[in-house]
């Protein structure tokens, strides 16, 4: 079966030659919706292909997840989130205030604001489980009423699959030299805090190449 992907790479790219002209911050968040959407539709695409009916997803659907891969996505965001929450508590900033998400109680806005840098990392783990066969149909419940999780055994997989994966490597723009995985929310985390403080004279996101 062949599949489509409206818009694609194009749409991807105009969205981000548009951020330099957005006047405000709901200008931004627009801008990202938009780019979400047309990133999680290729996803898709990226699956392999007896697996694309199992773990087709229609759209990110969160609170619940409404489909096997975005269950999947959800518990691994929510192993990050936990992440980048402890790392910028580490460093002493208030998680609950950030700057790209809005401001809620009992959100952790500036921790979302961080993981955003990592959740590529999520995504290829997530698709990498799924074509090496090593998460399947089997490891999920679906839920009266469309909710879909991960069964315990399903997320042991994964728990362990991205404990190893914050063992891996990458290079540091900013420090060049390879850093663990798992370290870089806290590196992050520590810029941005002396970004804020004046010791630092801009921010420099991770890029995950």
């Amino acid at each position: 079966m062949a599949l489509a992907w409206e818009g694609g790479p194009d749409d991807l790219a105009a969205s981000l030659r548009s951020l330099p002209a957005a006047g405000n911050i709901d200008t931004v968040r627009g801008v990202e919706g938009e780019a979400a959407r047309q990133y999680f539709a290729g996803l898709n695409l990226v699956l392999r292909a007896d697996a694309r009916t199992v773990f087709a997803m229609d759209g990110r659907s969160r609170r619940p997840p409404r489909d096997r891969m975005n269950a999947l996505l959800s518990f691994l965001y929510a192993m990050l989130m936990n992440d980048c929450r402890s790392a910028v508590e580490a460093v002493g900033l208030d998680p609950q205030l950030g700057f790209l998400h809005a401001v809620r109680p009992g959100r952790a806005a500036l921790a979302l604001d961080l993981m955003e840098e990592f959740r590529s990392l999520a995504d290829r783990l997530a698709l990498t489980l799924v074509n090496r066969g090593q998460i399947r149909q089997g490891d999920f419940i679906d839920h009266e009423g469309g909710a879909v999780t991960l069964g315990d055994d399903g997320r042991k997989t994964v728990i362990v699959a991205w404990q190893e994966k914050k063992r891996e490597e990458l290079a540091h723009p900013l420090l060049q030299q390879a850093v663990a995985i798992g370290l870089l929310p806290l590196l992050q985390a520590r810029f941005l805090a002396r970004t804020l403080r004046g010791e630092m004279e801009s921010y420099l996101p991770f890029i995950a190449r």
